[in-house]
């Protein structure tokens, strides 16, 4: 069998293609040499591009193989993401891989700013002596105001309270306890703008962040405050800073991100209190070989067509480690679901209970899809194009939580409508120190029975002698029985029986048992990993 071809398109660390393993066709291709990039696509099964590489609808629709596009880094300004979903093509990318790069390089700009140590270093290259010009300042008991208190800014935190730094942080989305955890003081927007010494931002580019810090903001600083940008070029207005610094509203300015890349034409470029650096944020060694082995093995995932916690058009972003476990066997409950439906689909309810339901366990409405096409259509399906087969069956999803849990510490319940108007549901937890997946209820029956390759689910009629009638015809047919339980309603009334079996049951022997004990309904149910 051919191995799947992974394209790469940009110079990436050698550990890259090391992490990518034997198992892939690695091929090359310049990613800026469009004719080339095209062609090279037509045959790829996943590519690796940095920022150079166009991956925009065009190279997409000439990709009829490609499953996954893995940027080794964390901006994905380069990818068409919304085309990349409609064409079922994972996005990944390397989000953590830069974080501490870009941290430090924030430090440096600071440090860079307080000592005023390009301008010496320029001054003294071009044989001047002026040790007085570049007196500067001190970073213990300054205080440092971070805008955006995520992984960056909490790594500056840490770094800068070593310095012995005051540190305030706005941030709209964390928490009191998690500001006290790190040791910072939240405070309103304006208050950090007026009580910063230095001042640093770390926010995602919006709509609503872009241009955030304008000459409304900018007049609100100290003017001996200096304020850092590493994080994306527009967070602040250019010609509102070129203004304020200028001025000398405030003391000075470090970018190392632009709205125009290179900025070769920006006013910025003349005034001598502003140190500029050229997007470096996660331009070291480390930092490009972490986020090259990162999607090196985002890839491996994808092509496996396994979970890949890094995927962007994928709900779901990191997962918690209490919530992974509940992925396969969320997966599972999906093929015994879709097992027990004998009309299409029409709506689902992925349902989340117990303690769990308290995180984001968006992952698991993704794991319940996936299990429940891998077995009814045709296609490979995986957590990207399993919700585009759900909606171009018109199947409706919702996913329900709920923090109560009356019997178990978790529970997963897949729930849905036929389109003959009859329901299934299939419910499962983890159980014990080795989180043994079972399943708990079907059809609203309660059971408790560890899954297994084979499993056969029959609804009869409750009577003496059924039992022996079932397993004398598998005995028969040298057909072992690993596992069985019962559920009824009532004495007499409809029994469910679940049965593990080690190995697949022939067609024939089913119905010939269906016929004997009158089953309402015989099926089995091949489970795969």
């Amino acid at each position: 069998m051919a191995k799947p071809i992974v394209l790469i398109a940009e110079e990436l660390s050698p550990a890259t293609v090391d992490a990518l393993g034997p198992d892939f066709d690695v091929r090359n291709v310049d990613g800026t040499d469009r004719p080339a990039l095209l062609t090279a696509l037509a045959d790829a099964d996943a590519i690796l591009i940095r920022s150079a590489t166009n991956v925009d609808g065009e190279a997409i629709a000439a990709a009829k193989k490609l499953k996954v596009i893995a940027r080794a880094g964390v901006g994905l300004d380069n990818v068409d993401i919304k085309a990349a979903t409609a064409a079922g093509v994972m996005v990944v990318n390397a989000p953590t891989s830069n974080i501490i790069s870009a941290a430090e390089l924030t430090v440096g700009h600071i440090l860079s700013l307080a000592r005023h140590i390009p301008g010496a270093h320029a001054s003294l290259a071009a044989g001047t002596w002026a040790r007085s010009r570049y007196t500067g300042v001190e970073l213990y008991e300054k205080t440092i105001g971070i805008i955006g208190l995520g992984r960056i800014g909490a790594l500056i935190t840490a770094r800068l309270q070593a310095f012995g730094m005051n540190v305030i942080a706005y941030d709209p989305y964390v928490t009191a306890a998690r500001a006290q955890q790190l040791g910072v003081t939240l405070l309103p927007l304006d208050d950090v703008l007026g009580q910063s010494d230095f001042l640093t931002i770390h926010m995602p580019k919006t709509p609503e962040t872009t241009g955030m810090i304008s000459t409304e903001q900018l007049a609100l600083m100290k003017p001996t405050a200096f304020i850092v940008n590493v994080a994306r070029g527009g967070l602040i207005d250019e010609d509102a800073l070129y203004a304020a610094v200028k001025s000398h509203r405030i003391a000075g300015a470090g970018l190392d991100v632009f709205v125009s890349e290179p900025p070769t034409s920006s006013p910025l470029l003349e005034l001598d209190n502003i140190v500029l650096t050229p997007h470096l944020g996660a331009s070291t060694d480390e930092a490009q070989e972490k986020a090259g082995v990162s999607v090196a093995r985002s890839v491996r995932l994808a092509l496996g067509g396994e979970l890949v916690p890094d995927a962007v058009n994928v709900a779901g972003g990191i997962i918690d480690t209490t919530v992974r476990p509940g992925i396969p066997l969320m997966e599972k409950l999906g093929q015994v679901f879709s097992g027990l439906a004998d009309s299409p689909i029409t709506s689902v309810d992925v349902e989340v209970r117990g303690e769990i339901a308290e995180l984001d366990v968006s992952v698991l409405k993704l794991a319940a899809l996936k299990g429940i096409f891998s077995n009814i259509v045709s296609e490979s399906v995986s957590y990207v194009n399993a919700p585009l087969l759900a909606e171009a069956r018109g199947v409706t999803v919702r996913l329900v939580t709920d923090s109560v849990s009356e019997e178990y510490r978790n529970l997963l319940t897949i729930r849905g409508s036929l389109s003959d108007g009859s329901q299934v549901s299939v419910s499962g937890t983890l159980t014990g120190t080795k989180q043994t997946q079972k399943i708990v209820e079907i059809n609203g029956y309660d059971v408790e029975v560890p899954f297994a390759d084979h499993l056969l689910v029959m609804l009869y009629t409750d009577r003496p002698g059924i039992v022996a009638i079932y397993g004398k015809e598998f005995g028969d047919a040298n057909i072992n029985i690993a596992g069985m339980q019962i559920a009824r309603t009532s004495a007499g009334g409809q029994a469910l029986s679940v049965l593990t079996v080690d190995t697949e049951v022939p067609e024939g022997l089913l119905e010939k048992v269906r016929v004997a004990i009158d089953a309402s309904l015989m099926r089995e149910i091949d489970i795969t990993e």
